[in-house]
């Protein structure tokens, strides 16, 4: 099992433990294409926080059944800021999770342009108290890309169950 998946099991775990309840997970991916989804639930247990996914690859799934603007996808793209965050939202709904993640990128090796090139992808993690977006560029193949941006997902959501638990008193 690999370190993030891992760590971030225990952040639940330790969060529950200090809670007593669970923090839901759902993910929403485009051009990670269930990458995300996939390292979560290869950690044993998983299933007691993890809820599901959607890999929304074509923008009428975005619209359709994440709610993302129609709007949104024709002024600022379907690889944009505002997307990934309507993204997450809309996957936090639709889920029912308390924290969502959401991706969409360009993993290449066509369809870069001079703004969004090969290699462009926008993270979002929406949940109750916070909705934030990161800008990476990766500079792999298409598989690089894809395994960077699924990592740098993981990490983003580990990022914020560690700042939960700080704030809640947590070691960690």
């Amino acid at each position: 099992m690999a370190a993030l998946e891992a760590e971030i099991a225990d952040l639940i775990r330790e969060s529950r433990a200090m809670t007593g309840r669970i923090q839901t997970i759902g993910t929403v991916e485009s051009a990670t294409g269930g990458r995300v989804a996939d390292r979560i639930t290869n950690t044993p247990g998983s299933s007691g926080y993890f809820k599901g996914s959607v890999v929304a690859y074509h923008n009428e799934v975005k619209i359709g059944l994440l709610q993302v603007k129609k709007s949104t996808i024709e002024d600022q793209g379907a690889v944009s800021e505002q997307t990934a965050l309507e993204m997450a939202q809309g996957g936090r709904k639709l889920l029912d999770v308390d924290i969502c993640i959401s991706d969409t990128g360009i993993a290449g090796p066509a369809g870069g342009a001079p703004d969004k090139p090969v290699g462009l992808f926008y993270l979002a993690l929406a949940a109750e108290d916070t909705a934030s977006v990161q800008r990476h560029v990766f500079t792999g193949n298409r598989e690089e890309n894809k395994r960077d941006a699924a990592e740098a997902a993981l990490d983003m959501l580990r990022q914020y169950l560690l700042m939960r638990l700080e704030k809640s008193g947590g070691a960690a």
